[in-house]
């Protein structure tokens, strides 16, 4: 997955004002407690954090 996707798809699900938000703010287990910003820049992958945001918050399946 691109990170313009990632992206594209945290803006999506969270809006575009509080995808930012999230991802600076919020510490998940799904990502070994890391924020989405952390684990991007911790070199994972974005379809891997994007499958954390996933599993944490309950994305629908048809979005994933």
């Amino acid at each position: 997955m691109r990170l313009t996707t990632f992206w594209e798809r945290m803006a999506e699900h969270f809006g575009t004002a509080y995808a930012d938000t999230f991802a600076r703010d919020h510490v998940m287990s799904e990502l070994g407690g890391r924020t989405v910003n952390e684990a991007l820049a911790a070199g994972w992958e974005a379809k891997d954090v994007w499958h954390g945001v996933c599993a944490a918050v309950g994305v629908p399946a048809d979005k994933r």
